[in-house]
């Protein structure tokens, strides 16, 4: 990411899951938890710089908890997310004091949480700023799986070091991560067999897709929808059956093109 560009319009989903989840205190901070809580699988969702707060994450965080997942959406902003209205504080200088090193020692301290908890497996999916962490989550053993949507900060290089099932879901307007630097991100996984890894690309979706959109415009509700199905079947796949994972769970996601 060049400059301030990271994220373009403020947060708005469709398709209430009908479960409803509740801000807590989880492994040090504000979080908005959703699912059983003696589930064994949990997906750490990481917001854009929006934050936690933003509804359309969240009613995303409580479809994916209405299949059976543990789902953490943590205040890695610290109460001060990106306001595109206030002049003082423009995104290249409110980047500076949120940086996504820390958001990744955030990150961890959350996962350890988790395993505490007794879960077993884990998957995290960033979006945009988030999405930065995630990918250093998925360098490590911190989790069994990731999901990049329409990233910003990640650089190729970052992809040398993945070690996690990795998805990336991108879109085909975006200045922040156009395609052509998504698919050297794809190069670089395919050079990597021992790492399971899909790369899309979204037709006429823009940076922000699959959280900030209109949901009055039909079309667009569709394309978030679609990322959605495949965010959580690339999860499903990793978490629910990964080594760490197995044995009983009632965890059933949605078939998709990945």
């Amino acid at each position: 990411m060049s400059g301030p560009q990271c994220c373009e319009n403020p947060p708005t989903l469709s398709s209430s899951s009908g479960h409803v989840g509740s801000v807590l205190e989880f492994g040090g901070f504000n979080t908005y938890v959703s699912g059983p809580s003696t589930s064994k699988h949990a997906i750490l969702l990481v917001s854009d710089v929006y934050g936690y707060e933003a509804p359309n994450l969240r009613k995303l965080a409580d479809k994916v908890a209405a299949v059976g997942y543990y789902v953490v959406v943590p205040d890695f902003l610290y109460g001060d997310p990106y306001n595109p209205e206030n002049t003082e504080k423009p995104l290249s200088i409110w980047i500076q004091s949120h940086r996504t090193d820390k958001g990744f020692e955030d990150a961890k301290q959350v996962v350890a949480a988790l395993k505490d908890k007794g879960i077993s497996a884990i998957g995290a999916a960033g979006f945009c700023w988030g999405a930065k962490v995630v990918t250093e989550l998925a360098k490590s053993d911190n989790i069994q799986a990731a999901v990049l949507l329409h990233p910003s900060l990640v650089k190729v290089d970052d992809f040398k070091e993945v070690k996690a099932p990795i998805a990336i879901l991108a879109a085909e307007i975006d200045k922040i991560s156009p395609p052509e630097l998504i698919k050297q991100f794809e190069e670089i996984l395919s050079s990597k067999p021992e790492v399971d890894s899909v790369v899309k690309i979204f037709p006429s979706a823009k940076h922000g897709w699959t959280v900030r959109y209109n949901s009055e415009d039909k079309e667009a509700v569709q394309r978030a929808e679609e990322a959605h199905r495949d965010m959580l079947d690339w999860l499903t796949k990793h978490v629910k059956y990964s080594q760490k994972g197995s044995g009983y769970s009632s965890v059933q996601g949605p078939r998709s093109s990945l």
